[in-house]
């Protein structure tokens, strides 16, 4: 059901109040950071003339970056709930122009201070206690001094900003807006019209007729556009390899996970541990064509869920019940702030309205409470999607509590760790009190899911985008023709020998949005992996781990995602966590086996 927004009670509406009480208050906070933005290109002058001056940039640069994060929160938040506002869309655009200008007024900060020799540094943050504060910040710095510019280069790098990476937004529009894909007939018989956005739900489809129908509707439009699509890939791919070289750096998947600060091994072990775990797939595949009885499994039966939705309806309230019960072992000040957010605080967006944007999502910055955006149907789903985002809030909350603003923000690389053992820990506790061999089967394979689209397909796509940006260093060109062929390759390889892989899913590639953030989304992999270990450790040893896990919450940006990781007790430099997660598939695939057999 879709609500109209003014008729959804405000206790189940984000409170953007706690933000600014009004758009006259947002207007006045937007002029100061304009005046902020003037009044920073006087540090130019004085930045490196000593400690004092040094440390009056890098707070000033801190709270201008504070501010417009604040502004941005509130925008973005307006419009998430609104996508047909037009004035929501008009802040977002303002927000995003003074971003833009703030970058250009602080071009100099980074080349400025590698200009400084190491000795310098120490010596002022030795003299200036506040400066202590920044370490983390200056360290991160100096570490660009290789990659960084000439005055000149950083400002025409800066200017450039807000043209480079419009490739997104080409394919975004050109998707979402331009492509027709046709019409099905759905499992009533009725015509249907398939969009990028209801294609998987058609996938899903226990006909699979209708499975079909999606399949070859989509695919035979992206085909139409090909080339379209294989040119602006190009383009990104371009981008960021051009970028990577004037930066100087080895290749783009070196800059790209330099700015995770870890190095192509981590990528290129995760593939690696992910290509020797492939037999775990191909048996969750041979489960999945057993159960749908059907000869031969093709791509359009994957999303084919094993089994029908568990019939309990869960209201907004109870959801939050199942989730604090889920964490309570996480101890009193987790779990009480998490209910104040949850329940009185407004942190949550909670049913489907009319222009609201799909899906969930949690956002904040440290000025601000962190926000959940939920499209609330009462079912099961809904209640598991709740314990993940809450787990996003969770790390903001600790890491804006225990940090300096500037020191706050994690890095995308763990970002998907709290919320995943969140998820995991709610699913595992369901299964010990379920009632019935039918709810363990459904949450088993929501587990199986999981694990085979986040660790599997994920790695999968990592693979391919590594593969695409060495064949452009190379000097090769990405045609449709050629990226095609690579990809039905990497599809056969992941799926294995026993499902058909049909033609049409050379043009799969086409639908990732995530290829043009290039080299993302192998971090939801590792994400998973780490979670999956923290999730053991935590049910095997207690209370014990639980402080150490609740003190990578604390880490925020104040360590190197590496380093926070292994304040829980993880090494994502090993292999082991990786092939970890793979046996806890394993485990997942014979449970599922045992009591369906039964």
């Amino acid at each position: 059901m879709v609500y109209e927004r003014k008729n959804v009670d405000k206790k189940y509406k984000w409170d953007l109040t706690a933000i600014y009480a009004n758009e006259t208050a947002f207007d006045a906070d937007y002029a100061l950071a304009e005046q902020r933005v003037e009044a920073f290109r006087a540090h130019e002058q004085t930045m490196t003339k000593g400690a004092k001056e040094f440390l009056a940039a890098l707070t000033d640069m801190a709270q201008l970056d504070a501010q417009i994060n604040k502004l941005w929160e509130y925008a973005s938040l307006s419009f998430s709930v609104d996508t047909s506002d037009n004035h929501a869309q008009a802040l977002n655009t303002k927000v995003r122009n003074l971003a833009v200008a703030a970058g250009e007024a602080c071009w100099f900060v980074t080349p400025y201070t590698l200009k400084l020799d190491r000795a310098t540094v120490d010596a002022w943050l030795a003299e200036c206690p506040a400066l202590e504060s920044f370490r983390r910040m200056i360290d991160k710095t100096m570490m660009e001094k290789e990659h960084t510019l000439s005055d000149e280069g950083e400002i025409l790098m800066s200017r450039m900003q807000d043209a480079l990476g419009s490739h997104t937004g080409i394919r975004s529009i050109f998707t979402n807006s331009d492509l027709r894909f046709g019409k099905i007939r759905g499992e009533d018989g009725k015509k249907v019209e398939i969009t990028d956005t209801n294609y998987v739900m058609h996938l899903m489809s226990k006909n699979r007729r209708v499975r079909k129908a999606a399949f070859d509707c989509t695919y035979k439009t992206y085909e139409q556009f090909a080339n379209t699509f294989a040119t602006l890939y190009e383009a990104r791919v371009k981008e960021a390899t051009t970028t990577a070289k004037v930066r100087n750096f080895q290749d783009s998947i070196t800059a790209s996970t330099f700015r995770d600060e870890v190095t192509p091994v981590i990528y290129n072990n995760l593939i690696d541990t992910v290509h020797d775990g492939l037999s775990v797939l191909y048996d969750y595949y041979d489960l999945k064509r057993e159960i749908l009885g059907v000869p031969h499994l093709h791509l359009y039966d994957i999303y084919a869920p094993l089994m029908g939705d568990i019939d309990a309806s869960y209201t907004y309230e109870e959801a939050v019940d199942e989730v604090l019960k889920t964490v309570q072992i996480f101890g009193e000040e987790y779990a009480s702030n998490l209910r104040a957010g949850l329940l009185e605080k407004g942190w949550v967006d909670v049913y489907p309205c009319r222009g609201k944007r799909g899906g969930a999502f949690s956002s904040g910055s440290p000025d601000t409470e962190p926000y959940i955006l939920l499209n609330f149907t009462n079912k099961y789903d809904d209640v598991s999607t709740l314990a993940h985002e809450a787990g996003h809030s969770m790390h903001s909350w600790f890491s804006n509590h225990y940090n300096e603003p500037h020191n706050a923000s994690y890095t995308i690389f763990v970002a998907e760790v709290a919320s995943t053992v969140n998820e995991l820990l709610m699913a595992h506790r369901k299964l010990k009190e379920c009632q019935s061999d039918e709810e363990k089967l459904y949450i088993l394979n929501q587990l199986m899911e999981t694990f085979k689209g986040t660790l599997y397909r994920q790695t999968m796509f990592a693979e391919f985008e590594r593969d695409m940006h060495a064949l452009c260093e190379k000097g090769v060109p990405l045609t449709a023709e050629s990226i095609n062929a690579h990809y039905y390759d990497l599809v056969k390889r992941y799926f294995g020998p026993r499902v058909v892989c049909d033609k049409q899913i050379a043009y799969e590639w086409m639908r990732i949005p995530h290829f043009y953030s290039c080299f993302y989304v192998y971090k939801y992999a590792t994400c998973i992996s780490a979670a999956s270990a923290i999730v053991k450790r935590i049910e095997t040893e207690g209370k014990d781990y639980i402080d150490q896990y609740i003190n990578f919450l604390k880490c925020g940006g104040s360590k190197s995602p590496l380093e926070s990781l292994l304040v829980a007790g993880i090494d994502m430099t090993k292999p082991e966590v990786v092939r970890s997660a793979i046996d806890d598939f394993a485990e997942t695939i014979q449970q599922f086996k045992e009591i369906y057999n039964k």
